[in-house]
């Protein structure tokens, strides 16, 4: 019996003609939400899902009796109940490493787009405010050589660290991971307690993944431990930052600056006054957004569930127990 598959959201013309090639393919529409009463009749002949921004509930698991698979076409799955997938044999698989530079990339443009106020200054030139040479008014902070305090030190946030030890001689300080004994030898990274981190760093960048323990793990406490110019990154997710805390530190000073390429609730509402703040940078979540890399991640989406519906393990699996 051919296998069937449900496709939702960001695949080529391409990555279609692949899967089609091996099993029976439906597309819903972009604007479908999975638990759309009309999908019920595709859910229920279904043996794989594959799609990005994928929001797994137990009800839409009911729905698909014969699911063996999910494939997001993410690095990160906190919209999955990973448990419960586990507990009815489905295997969930997700794409990282493909993206982990490009997100590095990001994280430090925000790291020197901050730093420097390039996106404001941009747009004082534009608004024809550049009439004498530049004053202190306008001047910014130095990047290398300061100190770069990283919450949460796997691949992405490693490459951060690489690129703010090996390209701007910054002392890289990381909290909130294991010991990296090969890594403090690489970088000379030094391994402190978040609250050791926050008084010492000059920018800090958060890359941990969204967990029941990750959620609001910045918050007033932890900007107020925070140097009064230190600017604060983060590429991980939004809910790992209490927003208003956030908000209140840099009206009020207690921070210098931020730059954030995510948010609590996105899109980013008219009403939040991050985007107009001048000492902010933030940007429409576009950590992993350029064609290599979404082409990469939605190539390894394909990979995964091709080999799970063909009985091998597939390249990203995030739960092995239900693989076994």
């Amino acid at each position: 019996m051919q296998k069937r598959l449900v496709v939702q959201g960001r695949l080529s013309d391409a990555h279609l003609s692949t899967l089609s090639d091996l099993f029976k393919v439906d597309v819903l529409p972009k604007t479908t939400a999975w638990d759309d009463p009309a999908n019920r009749p595709l859910l229920a002949g279904a043996h794989g899902l594959i799609g990005s921004g994928l929001a797994i509930t137990p009800q839409l698991l009911d729905a698909a009796p014969q699911l063996k698979v999910i494939a997001t076409i993410s690095v990160g799955y906190d919209n999955i109940p990973v448990d419960e997938l586990t507990k009815r044999g489905i295997m969930l698989c997700n794409t990282p490493d493909v993206l982990t530079e490009t997100t590095a990339d990001t994280g430090f443009t925000l790291i020197m787009t901050t730093a420097r106020r390039v996106v404001e200054l941009a747009e004082w030139v534009k608004a024809g405010q550049w009439q004498a040479s530049v004053g202190p008014a306008q001047f910014g902070s130095d990047v290398h050589g300061k100190t770069l305090g990283m919450v949460g030190f796997g691949r992405i946030g490693q490459a951060v660290a690489r690129r703010g030890a090996l390209g701007f001689g910054m002392q890289v300080l990381y909290s909130n991971a294991s010991p990296k004994p090969a890594l403090e030898h690489e970088l000379g990274a030094q391994r402190r307690d978040l609250n050791e981190l926050l008084a010492e760093a000059d920018f800090v960048c958060v890359t941990v993944p969204l967990t029941t323990e990750t959620e609001h793990l910045i918050g007033a406490k932890e900007f107020a431990q925070m140097k009064p110019s230190g600017i604060f990154i983060n590429i991980a997710r939004g809910k790992v930052v209490d927003e208003a805390a956030l908000i209140n530190a840099l009206e009020n000073g207690v921070i210098q600056a931020a730059g954030l390429d995510v948010f609590e609730q996105e899109p980013l509402p008219a009403s939040s006054p991050l985007p107009k703040m001048p000492n902010v940078v933030a940007l429409p979540h576009i950590g992993s957004a350029t064609h290599e890399t979404r082409n990469a991640m939605a190539q390894r989406a394909v990979d995964n569930i091709r080999l799970a519906l063909q009985g091998e393990r597939p390249i990203s699996l995030v739960n092995e127990e239900a693989y076994q």
